[in-house]
């Protein structure tokens, strides 16, 4: 079937504009980014234009955690939809753009479930269509899955075509609700990513219980300072059966979301402080044994660079800086690239190559059977 004839003029095109979306796990912001992006794969060169972040209420934020109704999906998905839409057109405009400049949209969406076999993002595409004008690409994760994979982690695509330097090795290391680790070398196929666990979504939902909503997470870790880990209650979580799993592998919140949070929070809520850098300790200790389980064995690395709000929490980052020495632990502002654009950047690109034709997932990433176009076009 042939490509609209506005997509087939951007597919022409040496540079394309094109708008990321995405809305993490922690379902704190929309992060919208605008980039100029030419070429396909080792080719490709991207320039940032503008990010922007635009924060969810507490309320809409309530509304996804405590989703149970098929018809408030229903009514999300929309509201979602017009959020994203609303964010793309502040980024267009910070930009120094116009709507009609922009070639294509790629909108991760909001997931609301991810489970063995299945996986479901939100955030009506349709609704993104018609408030920026343009065509969108969305739904990047279920094609992975058809294809035998686990839909995730997709970002490893974008941190090998962004990040990667000839004759180096180095890992991106995401802190997003839930932490994954790509590690790039010159070629594509040798990459290695999985989820390595437990990131900051633990740590946002005990945060918002222990100041009664008053913040939406441990800002500066300040919470997690006041307290101290609690030794045997930290084994007990690194007993957790996903640490347990050989990559391909991939998180998100039936391993560590609600239930947990709240079956530790009945546990300790009297110890809120104690609890937060347990749980900090948590993200700290799984991450660096997935390092030596599955990375260090094989490949020798230049550097960890950190991105997703977590880079930002220095509990973590001192811990993991402690706990990975001699490796250096940098942030992924130290490539040039703003750590908190990453996300939104990789969807812009996943979108631009959907148009080029260009597969982007990683089977050994995703344990998908084979490389496959990803993506579903709103024209």
């Amino acid at each position: 079937m042939p490509l609209p004839a506005r997509l087939e003029r951007a597919a022409q095109k040496k540079e394309r504009i094109v708008v990321g979306l995405i809305s993490g796990t922690s379902v704190d912001a929309v992060e919208a980014v605008v980039c100029g992006i030419s070429g396909t794969a080792d080719t490709t060169e991207l320039e940032l234009l503008s990010h922007v972040s635009v924060p969810f209420p507490p309320a809409v934020v309530k509304r996804v955690l405590e989703l149970t109704t098929v018809r408030e999906l229903c009514a999300l998905n929309f509201e979602l939809g017009e959020r994203f839409g609303r964010a793309a057109l502040k980024a267009v405009k910070v930009a120094g753009l116009q709507p009609e400049d922009v070639d294509l949209v790629g909108s991760h969406g909001q997931t609301v479930a991810h489970l063995p076999g299945s996986t479901l993002q939100i955030g009506e595409a349709s609704v993104i269509a018609e408030l920026i004008g343009a065509p969108v690409v969305c739904d990047f994760r279920t094609r992975d899955v058809a294809a035998g994979g686990q839909g995730a982690p997709l970002v490893p695509y974008a941190d090998w075509v962004l990040f990667r330097r000839a004759g180096t090795t180095r890992a991106l290391q995401n802190i997003g609700g839930i932490a994954n680790v790509s590690v790039v070398g010159d070629r594509l196929e040798d990459t290695i990513a999985f989820d390595t666990g437990p990131g900051n979504m633990l740590l946002d939902a005990i945060a918002r219980l222990t100041t009664r909503n008053r913040k939406s997470f441990d800002e500066n870790a300040e919470l997690a300072f006041r307290g101290e880990v609690m030794p045997k209650v930290l084994a007990e979580l690194l007993k957790h059966p996903f640490l347990k799993q050989r990559p391909p592998r991939s998180a998100g919140r039936d391993q560590f979301g609600e239930a947990l949070s709240q079956s530790l929070w009945k546990r300790f809520k009297k110890r809120p402080h104690d609890l937060l850098a347990t749980l900090s300790a948590f993200t700290i200790e799984a991450t660096v044994r997935a390092y030596e389980k599955f990375v260090l064995p094989e490949r020798q690395l230049e550097a960890v660079y950190l991105s997703g709000g977590g880079s930002r929490n220095p509990f973590l980052t001192t811990g993991l800086e402690r706990r990975l020495a001699p490796i250096p632990v940098r942030p992924l502002d130290a490539l040039g690239f703003p750590e908190g654009a990453k996300e939104a950047a990789c969807f812009a690109l996943l979108a631009s190559e959907w148009l080029s034709g260009t597969a982007q997932n990683v089977p050994a990433a995703t344990g998908a059977r084979a490389r496959v176009i990803l993506g579903k076009l709103v024209p």
